[in-house]
Parts: C-alpha cells; structure tokens; sequence
C-alpha cells in the first residue's frame, strides 16, 4: 500500500505534474499582482517627482540631470541583478527590489532639498521589478505557453499605467507630495511580505547546486565576464544595437514627457494623470489585442521592421505637433512601436541564449532601457531647452528612418542571396 502510494505520487507521475503545474500557476498570478502594485507605485512617483523637483528650483536641465541618474543607477545594477536572481533565486531579488523600492519612497517623502532629491534615487540600482518578475515566469512557465504569459507583463503595465497615474494625481493634489510618497512606502512593503509568503526561494526546474558548484556560479555575481559572455552569441550583439539605437529616440521623449506636458502643454497634475491613464488603456490593447495577433502572423523580422518604420512616423508627427490631440495621436504611434520593438528583441534574444542563462539575459534587456535612460534626460534636456519641442521629433525621424533603411537594405540583399 505505502509503495503504491509512493510510486504515484512520484514526481514523473501525471499527478504530481498536475499538482506542479497548479502550484505553478498560482505562483505566476501572485507575481502578476506584485508586478503591477509595483509599477502602479512607479507611476505614482511619477506624479511627484516633477512637481516636487519645480518647487525646490529645479529646472528643465536640472530634472533631466536628475533622471540620467536614475538611468546611470539601473544601468550598472541591471545587469549585475539578473545574475544575482540567477545565483541566488528568483525570490531573492524579488525581496531585493521590494526592500529598495520601501527605502527609495521614505526618502522622496522626506526629500526638502535638491541634494536630497538626487540622494532618493540611489535605491534605483536595485530597483529591477520587470526581470525579477520575467525570472519567476520564464522559469514556471510551459515552453509553449512561456511567449503568451511574458506578454502579459504588458497587460501589468497598462493597468498600472491606469491606476498608479490617476492615484497619484488625486493623493498629489489632495494630501500633497509627502503623503504621497509615504503611501508608495507602505504598498512596497505590503508587496514585500507577499513577495516572502507566496514566491519559492527558487523557481528553476534545476535544483540548485551546494557542493558541486559549476565554473559559472564560482565566478560570482560581479563577473563581467559571464554576463558578456552573453553577448557573443550569434545576432545578441547586433539585436542589441537595434534595440539601443531604435528605441533611444522614444526613450528621450518618454522621459522629457512629464516636462513637456508641463512646460508645453500646460497640463496640471490631475490632467496629466487623465492623459497617462488613456495611455494605459491604448497600451493595454496593443499588448493585449494587437501585438500576439501580428506575432501569429507575421514573421519576427517583418515586425522589427515595422516598428523601426512606425517610429519614423512618431517623429515626423512630432515635428510638427501643436496640441494635445497631436499629443496622443503620436503617443498612441509611439507606444505600438515600442511595444512590438521590445517584445520581437526580447524574444530574439531570450531564444539566441541558454536557458540556464535566463535571469542575465532579462537583466541585460533591462539594461537597454537603463541606457537610454541615462542618455536620454540630459540629450532631452538640451535639446528641448536650446531648439524646442520639434527637435526631439526631428531626431526620432532621422535616427529610426536611418535605421530602417539599414534594416530594409539587409532584408533585400537576403531576398537577393535566396533567389
């Protein structure tokens, strides 16, 4: 009787997968509520920070300093914490990202001085919720069904987009920046204790190694060489450029948008929160309707293409963009792009490498947008104080046109060697 019971509750046993694939399931919905209490916080500051940096003198040039130091933090902590959750476990840098997103709104909160303003950023380098969060789901999720439930992620962001934006204003313009922040302290920590209760320590379907420690592990987290050594594999670098390239453009005007909405537009806190909300529902239709749609039927290069073309497009309407209809018109363009232009790289490059490699990876794609964060604010900053609004447009159109061309020439000498 008790060997019987033994040998089918095995782990090779149709049972015990099911059972597994339960659990796992369950795991993956807590992480989508984790990921998206923690964007929506992000969104929230994002109500805060630009009215708050205003009133303790800072100006458009000063601001844009103020995010390449979010940009330059993420950069050098994104791809360091992706071999970290590969080392140590997908729960661990959840705990990480959690612990520092509690730190980095006590100190917005506290923040009555530009120095201080600068020093609350500094818990950004461990602020990584998206590659925390793609760990737990690359690893708990089926091979065939893993594309779907990554896409998903994307979902997380357009009701946090929603939600954290329009929260934020109304808290903003009702209880004022502090009470704001604090708030953001308190769900951090809330999502912390879901993030200790609910997530595995480890979520790889290997068993992690004690003993036998293989060479990769033994180089330890701070290895430059393992997590470059990523980037010699076959299309990751060139994949990667196209990524830089093509989405710093978007990159710069996504983070100069708080200021142009501001300055330009003249919008107030609880209209720019009306306006990211409808962003939020245009981004949850792309990812939710549009872009598995066209990954069902067109091939990955034809959908890197389009969306390099449909960025061109985004800075030619911006060139010559006047009021906040135009505003959202491109935006809407925009947000398709990037949205297809992340997901079609991102898929490339998760399947270009080992999938004992997984978190590195995600941490590496992480870093891109980090990158572009770095550069952007001040290349913003610049560009909008010294020629106006229509710049960031122009230089959209001539780096993504560019890059299209480039991309257009390769795809017909291929078309030319084929025939």
């Amino acid at each position: 009787m008790h060997r019987g019971r033994e040998k089918q509750d095995s782990p090779g046993t149709p049972a015990a997968k099911a059972a597994d694939r339960q659990k796992n399931t369950g795991v993956i919905y807590v992480t989508f509520f984790i990921l998206t209490l923690d964007l929506s916080m992000m969104f929230l500051q994002f109500s805060v920070t630009p009215y708050l940096a205003k009133k303790l003198g800072f100006d458009t040039l000063w601001f844009g300093y103020l995010q390449t130091t979010v940009g330059l933090a993420q950069l050098i902590g994104g791809p360091v914490f992706g071999r970290f959750g590969d080392l140590f476990g997908a729960r661990a840098a959840l705990t990480l990202v959690c612990c520092a997103n509690v730190v980095f709104f006590v100190l917005l909160a506290l923040a009555n001085h530009p120095i201080l303003l600068f020093v609350h950023k500094i818990p950004t380098i461990f602020m990584h919720i998206v590659p925390a969060c793609q760990m737990v789901l690359t690893d708990l999720s089926e091979p065939d069904k893993r594309a779907d439930v990554l896409s998903k992620t994307g979902l997380c962001f357009g009701i946090s987009l929603i939600f954290g934006s329009t929260l934020g204003g109304q808290l903003n313009a009702r209880f004022g920046e502090s009470f704001t922040a604090f708030f953001g302290a308190a769900v951090s920590a809330f999502n912390l204790l879901l993030v200790l209760c609910f997530i595995p320590k480890f979520t790889k379907t290997e068993a992690p190694q004690s003993s036998n420690k293989t060479e990769s592990q033994n180089q330890g987290v701070f290895s430059l060489r393992e997590i470059t050594r990523l980037m010699k594999y076959p299309r990751v670098m060139q994949i990667f450029l196209i990524k830089v390239i093509g989405g710093l453009p978007a990159g710069i005007f996504q983070v100069m948008f708080s200021i142009v909405s501001m300055d330009f537009f003249s919008l107030q806190p609880e209209e720019h929160s009306y306006l990211m909300a409808f962003f939020g529902i245009v981004q949850m239709v792309i990812q939710g309707a549009v872009i598995g749609r066209l990954a069902n039927r067109f091939p990955e290069k034809t959908l890197l293409l389009l969306s390099i073309g449909v960025a061109a497009l985004v800075g030619l309407v911006q060139t010559y963009m006047e009021t906040v209809f135009q505003l959202c018109i491109s935006i809407t363009l925009m947000l398709f792009s990037l949205s297809v232009l992340n997901v079609i790289t991102d898929s490339i490059l998760t399947k270009s490498v080992p999938s004992s490699d997984s978190g590195t990876m995600l941490g590496l794609c992480a870093s891109v947008q980090s990158l572009i964060r770095t550069i952007g604010p001040t290349a913003g900053g610049f560009l909008y104080v010294n020629y106006g609004l229509p710049s960031l447009g122009l230089m959209q159109l001539v780096v993504n046109g560019t890059v299209f061309v480039y991309l257009l020439y390769r795809r017909l000498r291929m078309s030319e060697k084929d025939d």
